[in-house]
This record gives C-alpha cells, sequence and structure tokens, in this order.
C-alpha cells in the first residue's frame, strides 16, 4: 500500500498529560481520537508501565520493562473513549495528584480474523497510520501471522500474554528494520541484540511477519498466546530506522521528515536502555526528560544535553553511551508535524 502523508498526525497518534485524583471513573479527554492502545506511566514515581489495547481488552495488561504474563485488572483502564479514555481508582496510573503520561495510538476500533499466514491472527489496524494490534495462539513450528497493514512493518513489539509457554514467563521480543531479520533485542531489559529465530530469519512482507519456534513469540505448549504491534513508516507521520554514533556532543543528526512528538531510543550494540522522550513532557530544546521503558523509575532529567528536537528530524547532544558512544543506535518516531504540506512544522 502507498501510504500519503498524515497531514495532522495528532490524529492518529497523541501523547496525553494528565494529573490523577485517585477517583474511579476519572476521564481524560484531549486525546483527540479513541485510542486502540495506550501506554501509561506514573512519572513521579516507580509504578509500573502499563500497556492495554482494545484487542485483549480494557481489562487486560502488559508490562513493558517485565516478563510477566498479562493481569487482569478493572481498576487501571475502565474504557477507551471517543476523545481519550476513563481510568480507575489504581494508583499505577491515576495516584492522587500524580502527573501521569500516556502515549496513545489508533488502530481501527475494531477487530478482523485475518488468515493471510499460516497462523490466523485477530487484527486491528490502521492502513493510514501504518499501526496494527495482532494477537495470535503459537503453533510451535515455524510459521507466518498477518498483520494488516499492507506495507513492511519497519518495527514489532512482541509479548507472550499466559505466562505459561513451557512453563516460563517470556521477555518481550523486538523486531527492528535496522537491526535485521536475524536479531531481536528485549523491550524489558538493556540487552545488546541477540542473534535467534524468533523471526525465522525472515523480514516481513506487505502481508505477513515470520516466527520461529522460539517460546517468546510461538509456542504451542501451555497455551501460549500474543500480542503483537507492528508499525509501518509513513511519510510525514512515523519513522523507524538508526544512526551511527560519533562520541561527540555534536551528535549524529537524523531526518525523519517530520517534527517528532515522541521518541524511542536503544543502542543495539551496548547494553544500555530504551530512553523515551515527547515534546509534551519537554516544551524545547535541549530535551532532558526521559523516561525509560525498560524501568519503572520515576522520570528522569539529564543533566548533560540530550537530544534536540528539530522540525525535520532529531540531534544528539552527548556523549552519554546510552545514545552516542559507539556502534549503531535504533528508534522509533512519530510526528508532532510534517515537514511540508499544509501544517508545515517548525523550528523549536
Amino acid at each position: 500500500m502507498a501510504y500519503t502523508t498524515i497531514k495532522k498526525p495528532s490524529d492518529y497518534f497523541n501523547t496525553k498529560l494528565y494529573t490523577g485524583n485517585g477517583t474511579d471513573n476519572h476521564a481524560i479527554t484531549g486525546v483527540g481520537f479513541q485510542p486502540d492502545m495506550s501506554w501509561f506511566k506514573d512519572r513521579d514515581d516507580s509504578s509500573v508501565h502499563q500497556i492495554i489495547d482494545s484487542v485483549r481488552g480494557v481489562t487486560k495488561i502488559i508490562y513493558p520493562e517485565l516478563n510477566y504474563a498479562e493481569a487482569t485488572d478493572s481498576n487501571i483502564l475502565k474504557s477507551f473513549d471517543s476523545d481519550g479514555f476513563t481510568v480507575g481508582n489504581n494508583g499505577a496510573n491515576n495516584q492522587s495528584g500524580a502527573n501521569n503520561v500516556a502515549w496513545n495510538w489508533l488502530a481501527s476500533n475494531t477487530t478482523a480474523s485475518n488468515t493471510d499466514g499460516s497462523i490466523t491472527s485477530t487484527v486491528s489496524a490502521n492502513t493510514t497510520s501504518g499501526f496494527s494490534i495482532v494477537k495470535y495462539n503459537g503453533s510451535g513450528t515455524a510459521g507466518t501471522v498477518g498483520h494488516g497493514l499492507g506495507a513492511v512493518p519497519k518495527m514489532m513489539m512482541i509479548k507472550e500474554l499466559s505466562g505459561n509457554a513451557d512453563g516460563g514467563l517470556q521477555a518481550w521480543s523486538v523486531y527492528h528494520v535496522s537491526n535485521g531479520n536475524t536479531h531481536f533485542l528485549n523491550l524489558n531489559n538493556t540487552s545488546a541484540r541477540v542473534d535467534d529465530i524468533d523471526f525465522n530469519d525472515t523480514t516481513p512482507t506487505s502481508s505477513v511477519f515470520s516466527v520461529g519456534s522460539q517460546n517468546r513469540v510461538n509456542s504451542s505448549n501451555g497455551n501460549g498466546v500474543y500480542v503483537a504491534y507492528c508499525f509501518a513508516d509513513v511519510k510525514g507521520f512515523s519513522k523507524f530506522g538508526s544512526y551511527t554514533a560519533n562520541a561527540s556532543t555534536n551528535g549524529p543528526f537524523t531526518y525523519t521528515g517530520f517534527k517528532p512528538a515522541f521518541l524511542m531510543i536503544k543502542s543495539i550494540n551496548l547494553n544500555e536502555g530504551w530512553f523515551m522522550y515527547d515534546t509534551k513532557r519537554s516544551t524545547y530544546n535541549v530535551v532532558q526528560n526521559y523516561l525509560h521503558a525498560n524501568l519503572s523509575n520515576a522520570e528522569e532529567t539529564s543533566t548533560a544535553n540530550s537530544v534536540d528536537i528539530l522540525s525535520n528530524g532529531f540531534k544528539i547532544r552527548t556523549t552519554d553511551s546510552r545514545l552516542n558512544s559507539s556502534g549503531s543506535y535504533i528508534y522509533m518516531a512519530f510526528a508532532e508535524e510534517p515537514l511540508v504540506g499544509d501544517n508545515p512544522a517548525t523550528a523549536r
């Protein structure tokens, strides 16, 4: 599928900041759409991250920094709403007076059975923004799974849900185009890339992605059930790529073709964490406020320059090994504004 430039990125991805009030049914509006996936984090303390999506249901939670099975909790999220969401009275994302962030993505607000692969999947896909949520049961043998994007995914984050695949809890397995199809990364830890057959050494196509027989992505034992979050490049909206470190405070510039609203970076060669930035928590350059996808730590502020968010990409401003020491660093980025068109980006 040939995607066209998205004129208003916040129609498909939006960061929402809100203050908890500790009460049940706390409605949060201003997202601009009904989310299909929300990623929550209390910025003030070490509460765990929570990812909830419409395919698994609003009471089902998985944790980016943990290899835990899916949990059921009716007090984290009550509903996805037409302009946001309603949270419950759980202190993890609604502690009274706490500052919270929710990153929100729009899929299709519906689900469909997908039989494009050898493994049937349930999919909510947005073919405009290049995002899909895919749920499937493992087969135990190498196979393919339909993702519904109509374009080749450049990044996928896969999590085993039941916690029973061969009797053990399973780590997150991340595919990234710049890391190749023979390696994976763990979202829940700092490990450098690992050479394994999670993706059956096969690049995704416009209709399916491949999985090997690894428990992380495709076990038939213990009722192995999986969710995959799949992302494709969309001009003016999303970009998944890499940059090479130069170990200088005048660090590498990466062109995305838009002003990023959200940026996540990870070294593929070093044992360093996943760093998350956005322009709602950091409203001017240099961006110094970050969260770790692989840690439950409260939001931190770097004492050294970190990243400049620019009208057409981002520039690293540190020699810190977490962002700019040696080797390659992958990133995922979503737009605040496109560089060109009816809503052009401006400098910060």
